[in-house]
């Protein structure tokens, strides 16, 4: 049985890069993988991960988007790949599911597990209640711990305030430990 994957992990801890890689095996095995990204997701038109490789994606969804039926509809690939997982929404989480169970496709989802508020996107939350397998991909905080949350800079300043999604503009972030995100950002949620 096929089965979906959830890799999850803070800000910079290499989930772009490791889908890339993962698309490199299936494609060096001449098998076929259907890359998908929402389109929430503006920082470039592909994949990019910050080691600054890229990956061309098959389909970026919007929030309507029917996942399974797209990816049906351009033929059974041996793979699905999901970048920015985060952003999708629940339903489309669960036709992510549907592909590996029904349709015996293996789906790997990569993406944040919680926003720069310590709270958890609907992308991720459902993949956390459906994925058959979950594994936190590492990356480390300033002072050297492991890093488990994002946090926010909006003009150099660290902040809890904005919309869940901000991309654009002078907003920036940065993985940290629980330790160091109390101590700029003052506060949980």
């Amino acid at each position: 049985m096929a089965k979906l994957y959830f890799r999850y992990g803070a800000m910079n801890s290499g989930k772009s890069t490791a889908l890339i890689q993962v698309a490199h095996n299936y494609a060096e095995r001449g098998q076929r993988v259907f890359v998908l990204k929402p389109e929430i997701d503006t920082k470039s038109p592909g994949v990019l991960s910050r080691i600054n490789v890229t990956r061309e994606v098959d389909l970026v969804t919007s929030a309507d988007t029917a996942v399974r039926d797209v990816v049906l509809a351009a033929g059974t690939p041996d793979c699905v790949l999901v970048d920015e997982a985060q952003f999708l929404t629940g339903e489309q989480v669960e036709d992510l599911f549907r592909l590996a169970v029904l349709d015996g496709i293996p789906v790997i989802a990569y993406g944040l597990r919680n926003d720069f508020r310590t709270r958890g996107f609907p992308g991720s939350l459902r993949l956390m209640e459906l994925a058959h397998s979950i594994e936190e991909l590492k990356t480390i905080c300033r002072c050297g711990r492991k890093a488990t949350l994002n946090a926010r800079t909006a003009n150099g300043e660290f902040t809890r305030h904005g919309s869940q999604v901000a991309i654009d503009g002078d907003v920036g972030y940065e993985s940290m430990c629980g330790t160091c995100y109390l101590h700029e950002v003052g506060t949980l949620g």
